[in-house]
């Protein structure tokens, strides 16, 4: 679903991600970052994941980029008392040095992106050795994501498991996993 205003996508949006924004905080729990670890939120939105991530774990760096400005002047206003930074950028043209982050982590964006491939391995490229990449999104839109995680990772690295952030009898989601 598309809105046109940043702040009515974030209504809309905030309550019903809530399920999938704790389950990806469960994660990064049992991931044990060191302390001053790197995140990325890619596709952001209006932020309320790296925003979340930095309030649980305020020992971690989070970066949260959206290729929408709107999108990224409502996270910095919804962020201005913390220390999360938002930019404006395309996935396959990240704005950030190689070798930047210990941990991406993308939640229903990747079925958006225009360039699936070079997305992929722009996030390998600024993803530290040893990273992860995280992508959360519907199962059949990560065909494509999967088989770019195993041209630019290494293939015994990648996996794909389910996700089930809402009561449904069916696993429509699915979270795309890399290591660096």
């Amino acid at each position: 679903m598309k809105f046109a205003q940043a702040d009515r996508y974030d209504q809309h949006s905030h309550r019903r991600l809530t399920r999938l924004r704790s389950r990806i905080l469960d994660d990064i729990a049992a991931a044990d970052l060191a302390p001053g670890s790197r995140v990325l939120d890619v596709g952001t939105g209006p932020g309320r994941l790296p925003l979340a991530i930095a309030a649980t774990f305020p020992d971690l760096r989070v970066d949260g980029v959206d290729l929408a400005p709107e999108m990224i002047s409502l996270a910095r206003r919804l962020a201005a008392d913390t220390s999360v930074t938002f930019t404006v950028g395309d996935v396959a043209r990240l704005p950030f040095p190689d070798e930047t982050f210990d941990l991406i982590v993308s939640s229903l964006s990747q079925h958006h992106w225009a360039d699936v491939d070079g997305g992929i391995r722009d996030l390998h490229r600024v993803l530290r050795p040893g990273g992860r990449l995280w992508i959360y999104d519907v199962r059949w839109g990560l065909f494509r994501a999967t088989a770019a995680a195993r041209s630019s990772f290494p293939p015994e690295s990648v996996t794909r498991v389910p996700v089930r952030p809402i009561r449904l009898p069916i696993n429509f989601m699915a979270r795309l996993s890399a290591r660096a």
